[in-house]
């Protein structure tokens, strides 16, 4: 970690710093709190909108990064847009056609600036990809630390892995890192801010479009990318498909993924310890070997999901609320989102 990686990392954590601090003063007296809800466990009205204090370092350096190269403004633009619906939708709620339709339009943007050279059906299904991926953090970002854990073990992992990204790439990656970082540090369990959509989906783009770049310079294999993310995936796409199976209403909010089940169990600072632990001791080396042995890397992401695969049928993820309680958990672990 250079010195020119230092000054990015601690510049996004002291932004992000100063934004959640005048956030926790400004939300309350104007009503930017998110509500007890049937998809969340917090108990009370919490100040919201938190994901500003890394996704305006992130834009302010994308813009900068947009001065030099006019191709990233098509990126600095596709994150800005997800980030705007967002903000917008946490402070009044939008239907879903104009939330998708900004969500298609980003994506494609991202994919203009960083792969415009990919063949039509590979751009095709990029975007198919970078739009669900969009949304995974805004389905993710219902337990205080998950989301902000997730983003930053990928951004520290992807460094780690490629021995650290070159040029923009891993600039960026720092940018990402250090603003988390400094969000996490007020919504660590129990949770002082919440992310809010304006930053789960700027990190679900984000996230897709870095995954682009690291493909497309051949910095980490395809494999080893989605091995880093699979407990985002696969548990929203599982969760998914229950639920349309069993024929629920799977637009409407529930507590049935996996990791909202394991909250209900076991409480909030357990359950993103173990992400963490399951991400270390997991999927990190997993990954490793889908980079060091490409041959063998859709082998590794297979392994990589077995965990979740037997974990989520027998836990009963994506089927009918059964009214699982808030009480009962670890003294000093109660849910409070």
């Amino acid at each position: 970690m250079g010195s020119d990686a230092v000054v990015l990392v601690a510049g996004a954590f002291l932004a992000s710093i100063a934004i959640e601090g005048s956030l926790l003063l400004l939300a309350p007296k104007h009503g930017w709190v998110a509500e007890p809800n049937r998809r969340g466990f917090h108990i009370k009205p919490t100040p919201t909108l938190g994901g500003l204090g890394f996704a305006l370092p992130i834009l302010a350096w994308l813009g900068w990064l947009a001065t030099q190269e006019p191709r990233f403004a098509g990126l600095t633009l596709a994150v800005g847009g997800v980030g705007l619906i967002g903000l917008i939708d946490d402070l009044r709620e939008l239907g879903w056609p104009p939330r998708l339709a900004v969500h298609c339009l980003a994506a494609a943007l991202a994919l203009w600036a960083l792969a415009p050279s990919w063949p039509l059906v590979m751009l095709a299904v990029a975007l198919v990809l970078a739009v669900w991926h969009t949304n995974l953090f805004n389905f993710m970002d219902g337990i205080d630390g998950l989301a902000g854990s997730a983003c930053l073990f990928f951004c520290l992992a992807v460094q780690f892995l490629s021995g650290g990204a070159p040029g923009w790439l891993g600039d960026l990656l720092w940018v990402t890192a250090g603003g988390t970082l400094g969000f996490l540090s007020f919504n660590w369990p129990p949770a002082r801010i919440f992310m809010g959509d304006v930053g789960s989906l700027c990190l679900g783009l984000l996230l897709a479009a870095i995954t682009v770049g690291l493909i497309d310079q051949g910095i980490l294999s395809a494999a080893a990318c989605l091995i880093l993310l699979t407990w985002l995936w696969f548990d929203t796409t599982y969760t998914l498909c229950v639920r349309i199976a069993t024929r629920q209403r799977f637009t409407e909010a529930h507590r049935s993924h996996l990791y909202q089940v394991i909250v209900a169990r076991r409480g909030q600072l357990w359950t993103t310890s173990a992400f963490l632990g399951f991400c270390l001791l997991w999927l990190l080396p997993l990954a490793w070997l889908a980079q060091t042995r490409p041959a063998y890397g859709w082998l590794w992401l297979l392994a990589a999901a077995l965990p979740l695969a037997v974990a989520a049928p027998l836990l009963r993820a994506g089927l009918p609320d059964r009214g699982l309680p808030d009480q009962g958990l670890p003294e000093g672990n109660q849910p409070t989102r």
